[in-house]
């Protein structure tokens, strides 16, 4: 039986392992963040009070089967309306997610009807069944650089010329969709990020039952770094402190792996201090080809490749225990 993988993140980021992860297997869930407020989803959001749709869709594309129908599909869920009216700037997949919501009143079972359209052999899942709102704690924007101002919005935390040091949902302590987590604890491998650190990949653990769930999981447990910083929210952001963050969200949160782009840390000193970081989430650090040259894009068929490895040394027997020494004194009589 293929591999059951989960990925859990939004936007690019998450668009990026959904193209490596389905080279893999059919069988890919993915869970997104939901406090998107910005463009087309912002606007559906505020006059539907709706699940912002922009992240799940983009998933629902890059899981859309590879059949001349699934690549139909997925341009017709990407396409945006031109002009100046009122459907400009909204992409067809955000208004039939919107209409489907409406219509069956539950954005999963809205999402699991476009599945079927396009064809898909694994789920896309919103993390929380209700739209989320992201908060921040930002320095950098008073006169005064110890003081810290609260600023609210997906938008606002990622495009904030300040240095963000803390975020929260509200609601606090919101539900999670109960098939993500269903899909979680029967996972082989899970897989958080790349993306916005603070308003995609953090998120995910900051839902209790979320972050209990990938505690509770046999899955192997991987997290893939971004290959740069991201102007904005992480700007200035060294491996080590993106990692850093994540624990600080998530106090006892563990990881067994964590994807790193070889390119991006050249020197072995470098590397063994990467490698004493990670220790803070228990993990061992993969490092890997994992970017397409010249860009700051992971390339799918080499992340793929380094996440085949990640899960099948989960898969791969334990090597047996040493034998202690009261054992060999036994062995030895």
């Amino acid at each position: 039986m293929s591999a059951r993988i989960v990925a859990l993140g939004g936007g690019h980021g998450l668009y990026a392992t959904l193209s490596a992860l389905r080279r893999l297997t059919p069988h890919v869930t993915a869970i997104v963040t939901v406090a998107d407020d910005g463009g087309s989803s912002g606007r559906l959001r505020s006059e539907l009070d709706v699940v912002p749709p922009g992240d799940l869709r983009m998933a629902l594309a890059a899981l859309a089967s590879d059949t001349p129908h699934g690549h139909l599909w997925a341009t017709i869920l990407q396409h945006r309306f031109g002009g100046s009216g009122a459907l400009a700037g909204h992409p067809i997949g955000n208004l039939l997610l919107a209409g489907l919501n409406e219509v069956l009143a539950d954005p999963v079972a809205a999402l699991d009807e476009l599945g079927r359209i396009l064809d898909l052999k694994g789920r896309v899942l919103p993390m929380c069944p209700i739209a989320l709102q992201i908060e921040a704690d930002v320095s950098g924007l008073e006169s005064d650089p110890r003081m810290s101002r609260v600023i609210r919005g997906q938008v606002a935390v990622a495009t904030t010329v300040g240095k963000v040091r803390r975020v929260r949902l509200h609601p606090g302590n919101p539900p999670a969709t109960r098939q993500a987590v269903d899909a979680i604890m029967a996972a082989d491998l899970v897989v958080l990020g790349p993306g916005s650190w603070f308003s995609s990949v953090i998120p995910h653990v900051l839902v209790p039952q979320l972050a209990a769930a990938l505690q509770a999981t046999a899955a192997r447990r991987a997290l893939v770094l971004n290959l740069v910083a991201e102007p904005g929210e992480t700007a200035g952001f060294s491996a080590e402190r993106h990692i850093h963050v994540l624990a600080q969200h998530a106090p006892g949160f563990t990881v067994h792996d964590i994807v790193v782009d070889a390119a991006g840390v050249p020197g072995e000193r470098e590397r063994d201090q990467l490698r004493q970081t990670a220790t803070i989430l228990e993990a061992r650090v993969e490092f890997a080809d994992v970017s397409r040259p010249g860009t700051p894009l992971h390339d799918p068929a080499k992340l793929a490749a380094a996440l085949e490895r990640v899960r099948l040394r989960g898969s791969a027997p334990a090597p047996p225990p040493a034998p202690t020494a009261a054992a060999q004194s036994v062995d030895e009589r």
